[in-house]
This record gives structure tokens, sequence and C-alpha cells, in this order.
């Protein structure tokens, strides 16, 4: 059985002829300021902010959408930091997570738009690598402000979010907006060609635009994006919309996020090399998600879930095993084995920084048609948001009761989801972003699925497809 193998890149060749130009580098380094953001700061609000982005993102284009985030963002966090009540500080937390909302949501899809489909995944997986300096940054931040003397570091904490916040608020004013969104929102197709030649490099763009214009016409016929989602041609797209977001929670990488600190206070640290050690697995990380970005587009999505999914379930298995065997109920664990542990789960932040990290926000972003585009990345944000939310209340009482058994819990959600990846992923390296649809027809699984609805729907539309295989 051929299991979710890389489809025929006939297609796909009459797209790379892109260039990596100065200007989309620019443009996507910019725009993925929203990744810092997210690492910064995690709010609830941004699971309803999410949904609301969706319109404003389809209207209007994927730049506002960027602009409104940072700008929220940027509001919150200068509300928090000089906040003088706990209704200050509750507002200020609410704009920090309807700018990480609308940021979540627009970010991703402008960088697999205006990347070249050979290298879409480096420049996608450039919004992980700067959620990993976000978390990183808060990392050291914490650790510095923890020495303050006098309690009010944690203003300092809250206000240095606006650094972030004021380059993406700033840097959203000169963004170019996307060719997809500009043939989307009905501008002439003039100027989307223009705009598709510079990010491109190169005059030859004649295929790709072809492409995207005939996705443009299909996007245009759809008035209620959500309710189009749920038909069975879209299926695949919105199974994945929810499962890889719950699954790259699941994988347990919140915990060490939230709750490093105590974690390794649980196992005989003390306060300040607990947030140091945060530090140093922020930097592995952050490390690990840079060779995901050289490497994804080579070795392709698929091998890096699978891999970092091996080495994710091992690490965490091992640890669950020594802290088992050596804490016990009460107190801590040996300083050699204490360090073992904080090198196993220095392994398995590696692992989630090269797979599940980034690639649960650059897949999402890529299989998409341009009709249902913005309206399942706001699904994908908001189940993201959701299950963030849950882990992160229910984590202390779970290691209450679970105690080291917490590991093996999240190491059988990694083993699940390595599987999940192995039978029903599609590899999508290489394919244009408007031409992801075949990847599902050639699918073993998905094409009994999608292909009789694709086919009716092709006659629908009058011979309009967004494929050109």
């Amino acid at each position: 059985m051929a299991v979710g193998l890389a489809v025929a890149s006939e297609g796909g060749e009459r797209h790379n002829n892109g260039k990596i130009t100065s200007f989309v580098i620019l443009s996507c380094m910019m725009a993925a300021m929203g990744g810092v953001i997210f690492g910064y700061d995690i709010g609830i609000s941004g699971l309803v902010a999410s949904y609301f982005a969706s319109s404003l993102t389809r209207a209007f284009g994927r730049k506002p959408s960027i602009l409104v985030g940072g700008a929220a963002f940027l509001a919150g966090a200068a509300l928090g930091g000089a906040a003088f009540n706990v209704y200050m500080l509750i507002f200020g937390r609410v704009l920090l997570g309807i700018g990480v909302g609308f940021a979540n949501q627009s970010v991703p899809l402008y960088l697999s738009e205006m990347a070249p489909s050979r290298y879409r995944g480096a420049f996608s997986n450039g919004f992980q690598f700067c959620v990993g300096i976000g978390a990183l940054s808060a990392n050291i931040i914490n650790y510095g402000t923890e020495k303050i003397k006098g309690g009010w570091g944690w203003r300092v904490s809250l206000a240095l979010a606006a650094v972030p916040a004021s380059i993406l608020t700033v840097g959203a004013l000169f963004l170019p907006e996307t060719p997809n969104s500009l043939i989307q929102r009905g501008d002439s197709n003039e100027k989307a060609k223009s705009m598709l030649r510079r990010i491109r490099g190169t005059n030859d763009v004649e295929a790709e635009f072809e492409d995207l214009v005939k996705a443009s016409a299909v996007s245009k016929t759809i008035d209620r994006p959500f309710r189009k989602i749920t038909e069975r041609r879209y299926r695949p797209q919105l199974v994945m919309a929810i499962a890889i977001p719950f699954f790259q929670q699941v994988t347990g990488i919140n915990v060490i996020a939230f709750y490093a600190p105590i974690l390794f206070r649980t196992i005989g640290l003390g306060e300040s090399a607990s947030l140091m050690s945060g530090v140093v697995t922020g930097i592995i990380g952050t490390g690990s998600t840079l060779i995901s970005m050289l490497i994804v587009d080579k070795l392709g999505r698929r091998t890096l879930f699978i891999w970092g999914g091996v080495q994710m379930f091992v690490s965490q298995i091992m640890v669950g095993g020594i802290m088992g065997a050596k804490l016990g109920d009460h107190g801590g664990v040996s300083g050699g084995c204490a360090y073992l542990v904080i090198f196993l789960i220095s392994v398995y932040v590696a692992g989630f920084g090269w797979s599940w990290g980034p690639l649960g926000w650059l897949v999402p972003s890529e299989i998409f048609p341009l009709e249902i585009r913005s309206a399942g990345q706001s699904i994908t944000v908001a189940v993201s948001f959701f299950f963030t939310f849950i882990v992160a209340q229910t984590f202390l009482t779970m290691l209450c009761h679970f105690k080291s058994g917490i590991f093996f819990f999240f190491g059988a959600w990694v083993a699940i989801m390595s599987v999940f990846v192995y039978l029903l992923l599609p590899e999508t390296k290489n394919v244009p972003i408007e031409q992801m649809d075949r990847v599902w027809r050639e699918h073993w699984f998905w094409k009994g699925i999608v292909e009789d609805q694709y086919e009716a729907c092709k006659k629908d539309d009058g011979g309009i497809t967004t494929s050109s295989a």
C-alpha cells in the first residue's frame, strides 16, 4: 500500500522558475515577526479573535490583518506594563490575545502565498522560528527580572512585549499584499501580475498567474466559507485543520513552555537554575527550528514529522521512566539524574523544534484552496488556542495525579500522531499552493472521498478548477 507518498511534480515544474528575491525575503521576515509576539504571549482571547480575523483577511487582505494584530498587541503590552489595577491587567491580556489571534491567522497564510513553491517550507517555518525567538526572549527576560528587587520586574516583562509588536506594526505599513489576495479582492489583474513578477524576480510568471486567477474565480463563488469547508470535497483539509493543531498541543510542548521552571524545581534545581534551564531549552528549540528551515524543502514534511515524532517519543518515555524510578512521591533526584532529565528534555525540545513545531503551522497554511483558505486557517488557530488553554489549565492537576506518568501520557499521543501522519498526510513539498488539491486526489485514502465530489464540482463550476494537473 502506498501510504501518503509525494505526488508527481509535473504541474509544479512550471512554477519553479521563481527566484528568492531580496524583496520577498524582507517582506517575509517582517511578517514573521508575528511569530515573536505569539511566542512571547499566548492568550485565550485569540481563540475568538481568529474567527473575526478570518473575515478581515478574506475581505481586506493579509496585510490589514497583520497590522491589526500588531497594533492590538502593542496596546496590550503598553496597558499591561503600566497597569495599576487588576482590570487594566485583564484588559491588557485580552488585547495581547487579540493581537496573537490576528497575527496567527494571517502571517502563516502570508508567508505561504509569498514564498516560491520550492522554498515555501523554509519561508513558512520562519514563523515558528520567530515563535521560538519570542519564547526564548520571554525566558531570558523572566530570568533577568526575577532578580529585580521591589516586585516590579513583571512590568518589564509585559512592557518589553511592545518591542516586537512595534516592529510588526510599523513593518506592516510597508508590507506588499500577496498576489493571491489582490486577485481575490478584485484588484486589477495587471497589478497582481506586476506584484507576482516582483516577488518572483522574473517576468515568466504566466503559469502561476493563471492558477491564481482560476483559484480566485472559484473563490468568488463562495459566500460562506465556514459552511463550505464542511462539504465532502474539503474533508481532508478540515480533518487536518483540526487534527494537526490538536496533535501539536498534545505533544506536551506547552507543558515545557509554561511549566519548565516548575518541572526543573521538581527534580531538585533551585529557582534561578530552573529559569536558566528554560533559557537553555529555548535556545535548543530555536536552533532546531532553524535546521528545519534548511532541510524541510529537501526531505519533505512527512519525513520530519515522523522522525521528529520518534525522537520525542523515545525521550518522553525515558524521562518518565527515570522520574518514576528516582523521584517517587516526594523530594528530588540526584544531581546526575537531574541533568540527564534536562538532557532528555532538550532532546525532546529539539525533536519538536524541527518537526511538529514549525510543520504544525506550515502544513495547514499550504493545504487550503483559496476559497476556504482564511476559514481553514482560522479553524487551525482556534483549535490550537483551545487546546493550548486546556493543556495549560489541566497540567498541574494531571501532574499531581499522574506524576511521572504524565510523560507516558503525552508520549502515547506522540505515537498516535506519528501513525496518523504516516497513514493520512500526503507529501506537500514543492507542490504549488493553488494546485494542492491534487495531492488529496492521488492519496490512497482521501481519493475515495474527494474524487467524485471533485468531478461533480468541476462540472458545476463550468470547468473552472484550481488544478492544472
